[in-house]
């Protein structure tokens, strides 16, 4: 597809001039002035915008300022027939690429427009490179096409940047750290430390050390000053992982860490001011906690700014197909093995199974699946006895010739199961599984999209993204 390029000019002939000698080798757009020029860069996506200095009434420089304020600006060129050092500065200075005088000479307008171009792409691709790095632990490591998730990816999306203290709700296994990693990373001090404390694992003596710090001879054992995670974290981010479990002395403590923003060493008496973004992760209900009076309510509500809670795998089944995927992919690349699907009675097994400890038991037990197989596809046996042993043997094609009955599924568990015959891709299988239901309700999109555990609008997109005509 040819680069747009847009020339900003007042004058008709060198406009049209400008277009004819390099429609050729690009898609040319015109404008006479800064309003028409506007229009094109707000109606279509302009590579390289060629403007005038002296637009009549309007000013050059005005149209490069709004260009580089788009979305997507291009690289601009300034020409002009009154050049001098000072305009190319002020050009330069206000993101103008280069600057060329008239009269322009046709090849050497073409190749700083090609030069411009060459750079553009350098550019975009560091940048892209950039975001891959920063992104790790980000939005695409959330893998999530369902509603629930939906809504997880669009808080966070609309919670990192502020400083505002964050409550991450949700059952283990769901992906809370990688949430925290999210918001970290979207934020405003993605460079700065991201310091995470497993609250569980420390008696409260030396939880309350690790996270404030102690000086020399605080309490038994403490030969030296140690500097806590407050401190650490100080300009960046501080996860306190499975919250509910702190003890009632040092929820007093952070209480007035978080309400301050300054802290004292165990052992010590000098205030000191800390800047953490605070994150909170539990797989507890703290309103509950509260409510049983084992969780200060004061505390609670520092911690409940904005609060995030994760679906479980089971309320969000609409998202195991994309979990599978992702993870086979990142797990083959891991192990050094071509694994790419799973067979039809591995997949159903996948899609049947509870999954009580979400995320990461589907991640482990694609990970022992990844390990134990050695060809590109992996099978039931390949999989934990957990699945194993809660799948009914899949009869050989040649056995069946009839649709089953309506009702009928895998694992008797009632819900649709896949139309088996020969191993199926994923997207076969997906399709499989929504016949099947619509066969089921009669073809009752609402029903089907129940009986999936799909939203209807969900089981719409699903249908139009697999090429299924709107009668099935």
């Amino acid at each position: 597809m040819p680069a747009t390029i847009l020339i900003v000019d007042d004058e008709k002939h060198t406009r049209d001039g400008l277009r004819m000698s390099l429609e050729d080798e690009f898609d040319v757009y015109v404008a006479a002035d800064k309003a028409e020029a506007l229009e094109v860069l707000r109606s279509d996506q302009i590579d390289v915008m060629v403007t005038d200095l002296r637009l009549g009434a309007d000013d050059g420089m005005e149209v490069i300022d709004a260009a580089l304020q788009m979305p997507r600006p291009p690289v601009c060129l300034m020409m002009t027939a009154y050049g001098s050092v000072d305009n190319a500065v002020e050009a330069m200075k206000r993101g103008a690429y280069h600057f060329v005088t008239k009269p322009l000479n046709i090849d050497e307008l073409e190749i700083l427009i090609k030069r411009a171009l060459r750079t553009r792409g350098l550019e975009q691709e560091n940048a892209s490179l950039k975001r891959q790095v920063s992104q790790r632990y980000s939005l695409d490591r959330l893998v999530g096409q369902s509603e629930p998730m939906k809504q997880v990816f669009e808080t966070i999306e609309q919670v990192a940047p502020s400083r505002a203290t964050i409550l991450i709700q949700g059952e283990s296994g769901t992906g809370k750290e990688l949430v925290a990693h999210a918001i970290h990373n979207l934020s405003g001090r993605p460079k700065e430390k991201l310091v995470i404390v497993h609250c569980a694992a420390l008696s409260p003596q030396l939880l309350e050390s690790e996270l404030f710090g102690h000086e020399k001879g605080a309490f038994t054992g403490a030969m030296e000053r140690r500097i806590g995670r407050f401190e650490q974290a100080s300009g960046g981010t501080l996860v306190l992982d499975e919250m509910g479990e702190i003890d009632a002395t040092v929820q007093v403590k952070l209480l007035r860490a978080l309400g301050e923003r300054s802290i004292e060493r165990v052992g010590g008496n000098t205030t000191i001011k800390v800047d953490v973004r605070v994150i909170a992760a539990t797989n507890r209900d703290l309103a509950q906690l509260v409510a049983d009076g084992k969780f200060r309510e004061d505390l609670y509500f520092r911690l409940n700014v904005v609060q995030i809670t994760l679906p479980p795998l089971r309320e969000r089944r609409d998202d195991l197909i994309p979990l599978v995927q992702h993870f086979l992919k990142e797990l083959a690349k891991e192990n050094g093995k071509p694994v790419r699907e799973l067979s039809t009675e591995a997949m159903q097994a996948v899609l049947e199974y509870p999954w009580p400890g979400n995320v990461r038991e589907l991640r482990s037990a694609l990970e022992r699946g990844v390990v134990m197989c050695n060809g590109s596809k992996i099978t039931l046996r390949h999989l934990p006895d957990s699945l194993r042993g809660g799948v009914s043997p899949v009869p050989p094609a040649t056995a069946r010739t009839t649709a089953p009955e309506a009702g009928t599924g895998a694992a008797g568990s009632g819900r649709p199961g896949p139309e088996i015959g020969d191993d199926l891709n994923l997207a076969r299988m997906e399709l499989a599984f929504i016949r099947r239901a619509l066969r089921r309700t009669r073809g009752n999109r609402t029903e089907a999209a129940k009986l999936l555990g799909l939203s209807r609008r969900t089981l719409q997109r699903k249908l139009h993204e697999l090429g299924e005509e709107e009668d099935n």
